[in-house]
């Protein structure tokens, strides 16, 4: 029996010493699994940022896309709109000579004509007499003395409607703007 307890108090007395080969190997191998993991974490931070990059290339290509189809219909309207012009004319001039036979076709026609334009997404650019001239929305065709300094920088006269189509300007409306 005496064999026995030797050999256990042998057994006891190899436990792990420090600088001894298993505790190395384990150190080595703490290191190694930290390694791995912040190249772990550096990939999934790069795939996670990619991802994103990804979602944000989606949403806008989506929101270029839809303002495409917004304004697919820009050259046709853009075609329309001297006729427009000449309608808008030629309700004038039956305004003031009443004796033309016709005036009641003549605006049924105005109206459906700009009620499809309406429903293109057509619309008129604001701009009233009075107004202050603004060169992001207005387009200066003369400058002309103003009657009163009151007038100076604002609008005078309206030449031509200006249009858009949603919130983007197609045609400028042409103004004459006091000096």
């Amino acid at each position: 029996m005496a064999k026995k307890e030797v050999k256990a108090n042998t057994k006891k007395s190899s436990a792990k010493k420090p600088g001894s080969k298993t505790v190395k190997a384990e150190h080595k191998l703490v290191k190694q699994l930290e390694e791995a993991n912040s190249a772990f974490e550096q990939e999934k931070d790069k795939h996670l940022r990619l991802f994103a990059e990804f979602e944000n290339f989606k949403k806008r290509t989506a929101k270029e896309r839809i303002e495409l189809f917004k304004t697919a219909n820009k050259e046709v309207l853009t075609a329309m709109i001297p006729v427009l012009d000449d309608f808008n004319r030629a309700q004038k001039q039956f305004e003031i000579d009443e004796k033309v036979i016709d005036t009641e076709g003549f605006n049924l026609i105005s109206n459906k004509f700009q009620e499809i334009l309406k429903a293109n997404g057509l619309k008129v650019t604001e701009a009233k007499i009075g107004d202050v001239f603004d060169a992001e929305i207005h387009e200066a065709i003369t400058q002309i003395p103003s009657p009163t300094d009151a007038d100076v920088g604002k609008i005078i006269d309206i030449v031509e409607t200006g249009y858009q189509l949603g919130d983007r300007i197609i045609r400028y409306p042409k103004v004459v703007v006091g000096q």
